[in-house]
């Protein structure tokens, strides 16, 4: 009895103890948060960079710098215990244009985070960055594990034990991009970018930016904007919310309950479910045999939503958005293949069918599919994590030959300095006289774009394009804008019969640079009609 007693006082010391082990201690300058859940960290107060992380004892924060939004940003914090049975704490670091929320739910080995801004940070783009100890996460991306090598490209692309290795190179495209981690020895740290967490962030469904970097530091990100590649102007407001999550080692889901932030006090630029709406209709006109790969994206200049189509029938409803007007665009792939106006109410859910308006020629001949990508060429397969000079790419001068080459022949972008590529065929009798050729580009590099020669005849040049001012190809993207180039051929021009004709297509621009800096442009199509 006496015994049973006491184990009894011992259980309800251990409960009592568990229970208290969820909350803030302020030490100095620290705050120091346990979870409960098998994580404890420390915020100081003073700038809102996170010190330390420990996760079942083992500390993942490096020692030598912080983890932060932006590059840090000297914010004040403050604290409160809140939401439902005062579960949650959140801390609330403000600064000049920027507020970092972090929050610790009880049982959840988790900082979820919101970053509002109403300016940019000087440092020029929005992201948080975990720098992790390497040797207790010391498995990252391999495509992004720089230790040990030799820069090549400016300060972001190095050569390691023969290969090309890039922070950029961990990048995926957004719509696919909800979890990325690294891990070690029963411990594994994780980004999660639930539901709709990319509303804030620029650049679209097919965005792409850094991930992971592997130096001295485990570096693990959060990209909400950047001038990597940038197609659109940053949004302002609240961003998120996305979550830091600690395991043993396995990949978490991404579907993750953030409800609870309309429950925990004010967060700046908060919009709840309740004051959301939603759209739903269906996509039509697109190429059957891409109906896994349509997408609808809606943006203005406050948010940025998308949804993949039902397969089977090209349906569709959006996740739930912030009242307002969006230019609402129908994909094919990555290719916009129509748009319309669609106003969201709060509460509505408004029926806005779309359908593809884009044309479709019966060709002569097209090399690859007219998609928004340059899948299928040569080298397309590779550079999202390489780089073009990497001994595993194939040579990038090609002459290409219309029925007989396989299109992984032709080559996936050109490059000034490198080099022109001609494309042989011969045509019918009738196929002959004023013909149409078009080159479809997804993204260019200073200025350039494609100048043509079909046999003795010159087309004319074209002027600059409208692309990011950023490298693109080089850091493993082709995503930029979409431009199609139109060459009226003359009649008399092409030869019929047993003449091979030949189109020599060359990089043209204003500037200059060397080999894959030189003026560039990456190929989604080339059709006769």
């Amino acid at each position: 009895m006496a015994r049973s007693f006491l184990l009894g006082l011992v259980y309800a010391a251990l409960f009592a103890l568990s229970v208290r082990a969820f909350g803030l201690t302020e030490s100095g300058n620290n705050y120091v948060v346990d979870t409960s859940g098998g994580l404890v960290f420390t915020v100081d107060k003073t700038s809102g960079d996170i010190t330390s992380m420990k996760f079942n004892g083992i500390e993942a924060q490096d020692s030598s710098k912080h983890s932060h939004i932006a590059s840090g940003i000297g914010a004040s914090c403050s604290w409160t215990r809140t939401g439902h049975n005062d579960n949650y704490i959140k801390i609330t670091c403000t600064a000049s244009g920027i507020v970092q929320y972090y929050v610790a739910k009880y049982k959840d080995p988790s900082i979820h985070m919101a970053t509002y801004t109403s300016s940019e940070p000087s440092v020029g783009e929005l992201r948080f960055i975990a720098r992790l100890k390497k040797s207790a996460l010391p498995n990252g991306y391999t495509v992004s594990e720089i230790e040990g090598g030799t820069a090549i490209e400016g300060s972001d692309v190095f050569l390691v034990n023969g290969q090309t290795r890039s922070k950029f190179y961990s990048s995926r495209q957004h719509i696919d991009d909800q979890v990325h981690g690294v891990t070690g020895s029963n411990i594994g740290a994780f980004m999660i970018i639930p539901g709709t967490g990319y509303e804030g962030s620029s650049g679209g469904p097919f965005f792409r930016d850094i991930n992971n970097q592997g130096g001295t530091q485990q570096e693990l990100y959060f990209y909400m904007n950047s001038g990597h590649t940038q197609t659109e102007s940053y949004r302002m407001g609240l961003h998120g919310p996305y979550a830091l999550t600690f395991t043993t080692g396995s990949t978490p889901s991404a579907d993750i309950d953030t409800s609870f932030w309309e429950g925990i006090g004010d967060v700046q630029g908060l919009v709840t479910q309740a004051q959301r709406g939603r759209v739903t209709g269906k996509a039509s006109g697109y190429a059957s045999g891409q109906a896994e790969y349509i997408v609808i994206g809606f943006a203005n200049s406050d948010a940025q939503y998308w949804v993949r189509a039902r397969s089977s029938d090209g349906r569709f409803t959006s996740p739930y958005m912030k009242p307002g007007t969006y230019t609402m665009t129908l994909y094919e792939v990555e290719l916009a293949i129509a748009s319309q106006s669609v106003t969201v109410s709060a509460g509505g859910l408004v029926t806005s069918n779309i359908a593809s308006t884009i044309a479709r020629p019966s060709t002569i001949w097209q090399l690859g599919e007219y998609d928004g990508t340059p899948r299928g060429f040569l080298n397309a397969d590779m550079i999202e994590t390489m780089h073009p000079s990497d001994k595993r790419m194939h040579d990038w001068v090609r002459d290409y030959t219309v029925s007989t080459n396989n299109i992984y022949y032709f080559p996936m972008a050109l490059f000034k300095d490198i080099g022109a590529t001609t494309i042989r065929f011969s045509l019918q009798s009738g196929q002959g006289g004023a013909r149409t050729l078009e080159i479809a580009t997804t993204l260019a590099f200073a200025g350039g774009r494609p100048t043509v020669k079909v046999n003795d005849w010159s087309g004319k040049a074209p002027p600059a394009p409208n692309q990011p001012d950023s490298r693109g190809v080089t850091r493993g993207t082709w995503r930029g804008n979409n431009i199609l180039y139109s060459y009226a051929i003359p009649d008399g021009v092409l030869h019929t019969g047993s003449t091979q004709n030949t189109i020599t297509i060359s990089v043209i621009s204003g500037s200059s640079g060397s080999q894959f800096l030189s003026p560039n442009f990456v190929f989604d199509m080339v059709r006769l009609y």
